[in-house]
Order: C-alpha cells, then structure tokens, then sequence
C-alpha cells in the first residue's frame, strides 16, 4: 500500500508540473558585432538590457548571444522567439552560409521571429522576399530611407505588442518607408507617427537624399514598428529605432519591445505590458570596446 500510495504520490507531483513546464517561452536574442562610435547600435548592450528587464517574468528565460551569429551546437533548440538586433544590409547575419535556411525553417516550426534598427534592412533580392514571410516588412536600400528625427508617437492600437505603452518621442534613426507584404490583413502598425516635410527632405543618414518619391509622400504616416501574425501561425515583428542606446532609457520604448519580444514568442504580455525599471549604470554598462 505504502508503495503504491508513493507512485500515486510521485504521479501526482509531475502532472502538477506539466503545465509549469510547458508554459515555459525561451526567447534567443542575437546581438551584431561592434559597430560605430560608442553610444550607437550597442547591440550586445541593448540585448543584455532586455534580458536583464524580462529576467523577472515568470516562465520566460533569454539567452544572448554576442557577436553575431551563435557559433554553439543548436542553440535554437528550444527557442519559442529568434530576434535580431545587428547591422543589416549585404552583411546581415541572417543572409550568411546557410543561416537564412536556418531561420526559414524556424519560421515554417512558428518560432517567432524579429529584427531591430540595421537588421531590418536586408537586400530586396537576397533576404527581402523571406523577410516577407516572417515579419511582414522590412528596409529596402534606396527605397526606404533613414533619417534622424523625433517621431511623436501618440496613439496606439488595440494589440498585446501596445499594451501599457503611453505617448513618447525620442530622437533617433527611425527609418520609413518600409517594403510591405501585399497580405496585410495580419500586419499591425505599432509605432506610427508623421514626418514633417524637412525631415522628409532630408539630410538621411546614408545616402543623404532626398529621394523624389519620399518627398511626394508628404503628410502621409509611417510605421516605425509592426507586428505580424504569419499565415502558418508564427509572429514576427520589426522595430526600425535603436540606434542611439540612451533611449533604452525611455520606459515606453522598453515596455513596447519587451511586449514585442513576449508575444511573438506566444507568451502572455501583462495587462499593463513589462514594466522595468533601468539606472543609468545598467545604461552604462556591456557596451562593445570600441574606437572613440
């Protein structure tokens, strides 16, 4: 009796766990190598800061990876959300060997999928169509453009990624213009706000512009961050600021991405989002050896 009572005992305890376990999200975040001057796309600093803000969410875990890529063996074995925040273009790491592979068949399991500031930007003919796919958008070199301004971003919609996050402006490299899918239908904008005309003009930051069809564009709105519900099931997001590391110090630009990062990953996002609290210190800390 005492043996059979210990096996009831022992069942019990690990169908109680069951739900605990499969609750539980693994978001892996990969931050780009070193690039430009100190204070600016801090990749491995940024990613640290959110890991250090979801560190007390239950059932969540975040690893980082430095440096680019993950040279480990499976280090998306368990991943529920795959984000990267890295410089993008021809040189982007999600366009090396045999990694775009990689991330499609993520993206086919319904792994969640993001990319911040440069590592939106992918080449139209190498990256840009499965971009498409997995977030619903992305930089098109010479098409969108990348201008240093102060979007005032005032209204939300109704969508886990917005929850809690209140009105803010912060001056950055937010990029427009994204290329967009055709099916929209699963697109939200996030962060939309509208660019004066002499931010349309320009100066951007590379080319300098102004780009004919930018201009033409005048009082019209832009999205700055989206959210994407794939038709196979899996999230994506893209987040176009992030260049200057201070404004991982604003509260809403925080509480918006780690929203991000919980729901393309299918964990529940708080009613009032991820609060956070972040010092200067922490601000000040992890950023790449780099050349003044």
């Amino acid at each position: 009796m005492k043996s059979m009572f210990r096996l009831s005992l022992v069942a019990s305890l690990l169908i109680a766990a069951l739900p605990s376990f499969a609750s539980d999200k693994t978001i892996v975040l990969i931050a780009g190598k070193p690039s430009h001057p100190p204070g600016m796309h801090e990749f491995r600093a940024g990613c640290l800061l959110l890991q250090q803000c979801l560190a007390g969410v239950k059932g969540v875990s975040v690893t980082v990876y430095s440096n680019g890529w993950p040279h480990v063996e499976n280090p998306f074995n368990r991943a529920d959300a795959v984000v990267i925040y890295a410089d993008g273009g021809a040189g982007h790491p999600a366009i090396q060997q045999d990694h775009k592979e990689i991330l499609d068949g993520l993206a086919k399991k319904g792994v969640g999928l993001g990319f911040m500031h440069y590592g939106v930007e992918i080449p139209s003919t190498n990256g840009g169509p499965q971009f498409l796919e997995w977030v619903g958008g992305y930089y098109e070199h010479l098409y969108s453009c990348n201008p240093m301004w102060s979007p005032d971003f005032q209204k939300f919609p109704e969508h886990p990624v917005a929850k809690g996050v209140k009105p803010f402006s912060n001056r950055d490299e937010w990029y427009i213009n994204m290329r967009w899918t055709q099916d929209d239908r699963k697109l939200t904008p996030i962060l939309v706000a509208k660019p004066s005309d002499d931010v349309r003009k320009g100066p951007y930051v590379y080319p300098k512009g102004p780009y004919d069809h930018i201009v033409a564009a005048s009082g019209r709105d832009e999205t700055m961050m989206w959210a994407y519900e794939r038709p196979g099931g899996g999230r994506g997001f893209g987040f176009t600021g992030g260049h200057t590391h201070a404004n991982w110090g604003d509260p809403n630009q925080r509480k918006v991405v780690l929203n991000a990062l919980l729901w393309i990953a299918k964990a529940e996002v708080p009613p009032n989002g991820v609060e956070s609290t972040v010092t200067p210190e922490q601000l000040s800390t992890n950023w790449d050896p780099k050349k003044k």
